[in-house]
């Protein structure tokens, strides 16, 4: 084994031993192998306050957010698309105070192509981007070439599988311990979940789903145990489990920027680590730097998020986030900006969270700390 993976498993194991004390034993989440899969993330998130009486007119502040992403993943190809979005709308309590509002968009779509199927080392990947904000004529595209060595394998399926055997031993249906191909081979039947609803279709896949699991169980479920499993994959929702690690860099160029110029030459490195601290905790870490070259420019981007996320329940998310930016600018002063968020997300249903979130905002532009403590709902689209 090599010392990186090592290290990683005698991390998550300690974190695994000092948080969970399972009755029966139970697979890493590092255990699984990856087979060909995909998943889909999401969301729109909205918050909206609204405030009157002893000021010369109602205030108000709506904010509202989109984040996508999907991923489809096979030994010699991941393929990954993503799209942020954010708006606000608002108004201050004074008479002179006007409507403000603003956007801005990002899309993305990444292809990391491996020399060597099923491998974790080297491989080439292209990159296409498409941005656009308010009261900016142009939109940003940019396309990317490059190198990268590593891989980042999704393990949800994993965390599915062994949140099912635990209700179904909660139920008394499963009683003796499970061999971990049998979790393996449940966390595959899952992933496939996608193929199971287009081959059977939107109203009927699920028996076949369902029914294939309790093959791989080699035992009757019977209606008690098909009815919790029906539960668990449905209505309890598991956030993304990611681990491992990449390495990227690439050139490429802005085909159009917001200030209207086209064809400016492009650098990117990027890196990304993520962790499985156990089965109910996620850690990721991702940093990218951009710069383009042209007119001896020495401007560059630098941006940094990391997050923890913790299942405190199996309905209430505790979702902490940073965001790290650096901005070199040449003929201005740079610019450095730190968010922290902290949200605790309690799920009305598979699809529909209601959140409380406290943000802490600060950029050296200005002189005092934003901060925030809002409510509002995120509704889940995948």
């Amino acid at each position: 084994m090599k010392k990186h993976d090592l290290l990683t498993v005698t991390i998550a194991s300690i974190f695994s031993a000092s948080l969970v004390s399972p009755v029966m034993a139970e697979p890493s989440l590092f255990d699984y192998k990856e087979a060909t899969s995909s998943y889909e993330d999401a969301y729109v998130a909205g918050s909206f306050n609204v405030g009157s009486g002893n000021q010369d007119q109602s205030n108000y502040n709506l904010d509202l957010s989109l984040d996508y992403e999907k991923v489809f993943s096979s030994p010699d190809r991941n393929t990954k698309f993503g799209f942020v979005g954010s708006g606000s709308r608002s108004r201050g309590p004074n008479e002179a105070d006007e409507t403000k509002s603003t956007f801005q968009l990002l899309g993305s779509a990444t292809v990391d192509n491996y020399f060597q199927p099923g491998s974790k080392g080297a491989f080439w990947y292209g990159k296409g981007e498409f941005g656009a904000r308010k009261d900016q004529d142009k939109a940003f595209t940019k396309a990317t070439v490059g190198l990268g060595y590593g891989r980042v394998v999704n393990v949800t399926p994993m965390a599915r599988a062994i949140r099912v055997v635990q209700a179904l031993r909660s139920k008394g249906t499963l009683q003796s311990d499970l061999d971990n191909s049998v979790y393996q081979e449940i966390a595959e039947i899952i992933a496939k979940e996608g193929q199971y609803r287009s081959r059977y279709g939107l109203r009927d896949y699920y028996q076949y789903w369902i029914g294939d699991i309790e093959k791989a169980l080699n035992t009757s479920l019977g209606a008690p145990g098909v009815i919790r499993s029906y539960d668990v994959l449905t209505k309890e929702r598991i956030s993304t489990r990611k681990h491992g690690w990449l390495v990227r860099a690439g050139v490429g160029a802005v085909l159009s920027d917001y200030d209207g110029e086209t064809g400016k030459p492009a650098v990117e490195v990027g890196a990304e680590y993520h962790l499985p601290l156990n089965n109910q905790t996620q850690f990721s870490n991702e940093a990218i730097f951009t710069t383009t070259l042209k007119d001896n420019s020495k401007s560059y981007i630098f941006n940094n998020e990391l997050s923890l996320t913790h299942e405190l329940t199996d309905v209430i998310d505790w979702e902490n986030k940073w965001l790290l930016s650096y901005n070199k600018l040449d003929k201005s002063d740079d610019v450095t900006s730190n968010t922290l968020t902290s949200s605790f997300n309690y799920a009305l249903t598979n699809q529909l969270d209601f959140n409380i979130t406290a943000k802490l905002a600060k950029t050296t532009t200005q002189d005092n700390i934003d901060k925030r403590l809002t409510m509002g709902v995120k509704y889940r689209l995948k």
